[in-house]
């Protein structure tokens, strides 16, 4: 079956001819932005993500500003010993203060009572930690330890030795060949929040283009606009317009989670995330304007919303990819996708949350996502000036290149 595209014949002319619009493209993009902040369910959602965001730094700064006190009852000075031996291995400020009790029935008694959150007892050589209903994993750790730790001196001084001659060389640390270890949870963090970012971003304003070329096809506004302005840069202006408005979205939650690390004890350590964030805008500025154009091509290739489902898959294969690819690869696999369109706007970025990273690298890869994006949007302009025109029935890729620009 052979399309035709009598209507763009018509329209096309006119609207190249028509030179009172300077720059269209700009009045398309202001436009865009207008439309989408008078929209409620836009303000709404951007409103719950900043409440999210600042709710999660929030809960995080409590949790971590938190401090435990753990009182124990104990029988005798060797209890005691143990117990501020316990204390002073302790971290994050929590505390272990022991209580003392005439018997090991009172200090039974003290727990049953809630006086003491639980109470170390000798027993037969060996010693036992009784708690009311259940004993906290962190202070039976801690008692353990400093259990093993008073024994062990103890037997050291009666072989006639000292505990640092027998456990030398028991000491273990941990080396990283890539990265710091102790950001290394801070980097999966904030990987996480690229790919995250990446992902909402484009879903939301992807789709949020494909339907508004795919409105303005089905009420034929669109027919109207052709007389004025140049088709193609009806294109230019959705994909500029939603691209600034990402862009600014996500500047935006930025800035609430940063002004939120503020408030937490881990603003010294994110320094040097800094650089990492940087190439991450420009690498998602890149990476999204390639997609904005793809999605803006979807939505004039349908007739109908059902077929933006359908039509929208293999690029919301390249987003999934990204997005896992950003949470979960490492090393070589994570090298070699650094280097993929598109796919290294989040890729690039992680990799540079761990350093060591070559700053031709990063620009390598950018330029590449540069020659990928010009390419998609020279490639969507095409097929967008020759379906978006066209009504009636969906239209595929290969169609759509056939019909005359």
């Amino acid at each position: 079956m052979t399309v035709t595209a009598p209507e763009h014949k018509t329209a096309a002319p006119a609207a190249e001819s028509a030179g009172a619009v300077p720059r269209p493209w700009l009045v398309v993009a202001v436009r865009e932005v207008v439309v989408k902040l008078r929209d409620r369910n836009f303000i709404i959602s951007t409103l719950v993500s900043i409440l999210m965001i600042a709710a999660g730094v929030g809960i995080s700064a409590y949790f971590g500003a938190r401090t435990t006190e753990h009182t124990v009852g104990v029988v005798g000075d060797t209890g005691q010993e143990i117990v501020e031996t316990a204390d002073e291995t302790v971290v994050d400020g929590d505390s272990v203060t022991a209580r003392r009790y005439a018997d090991a029935a009172e200090a039974r008694a003290a727990v049953e009572a809630e006086e003491v959150d639980v109470a170390l007892l000798p027993a037969d050589g060996s010693w036992t930690v009784v708690g009311l209903s259940d004993v906290g994993s962190d202070i039976e750790r801690l008692l353990r330890d400093a259990v093993a730790a008073e024994v062990l001196e103890r037997n050291a001084e009666e072989a006639g030795t000292s505990t640092e001659e027998l456990t030398a060389g028991s000491d273990v640390a941990v080396e990283l060949l890539e990265g710091d270890a102790e950001n290394a949870l801070l980097k999966r963090i904030v990987g996480f929040a690229f790919a995250f970012l990446f992902y909402m971003a484009a879903i939301v304003f992807g789709m949020t283009i494909a339907t508004s070329v795919l409105e303005e096809k089905q009420n034929r506004v669109v027919e109207i606009l052709a007389t004025a302005i140049p088709i193609r840069q009806l294109l230019y202006g959705k994909v500029v317009g939603n691209s600034a408005l990402a862009l600014a979205q996500i500047a935006l939650y930025a800035v609430v989670g940063l002004v939120g690390l503020n408030f937490t004890d881990v603003v010294a350590d994110v320094g040097f995330i800094v650089g990492a964030a940087g190439w991450f805008v420009v690498f998602f500025v890149v990476g999204f304007f390639a997609l904005a154009a793809v999605f803006g091509v979807i939505g004039s290739l349908a007739s109908r919303t059902e077929d933006l489902n359908s039509s929208t898959g293999p690029v919301m294969m390249v987003i999934m990819a990204a997005t896992f690819i950003g949470i979960f690869a490492t090393g070589t696999f994570l090298t070699v996708a650094s280097f993929v369109p598109i796919v290294s706007s989040v890729a690039m970025p992680v990799r540079m949350l761990g350093g060591d990273v070559p700053v031709w690298q990063p620009i390598v890869a950018l330029l590449l996502n540069l020659v990928a994006a010009y390419g998609l949007v020279r490639f969507g302009e095409r097929i967008y000036q020759r379906a978006v025109l066209q009504g009636g029935t969906a239209l595929s890729w290969r169609q759509a290149l056939k019909l005359e620009a």
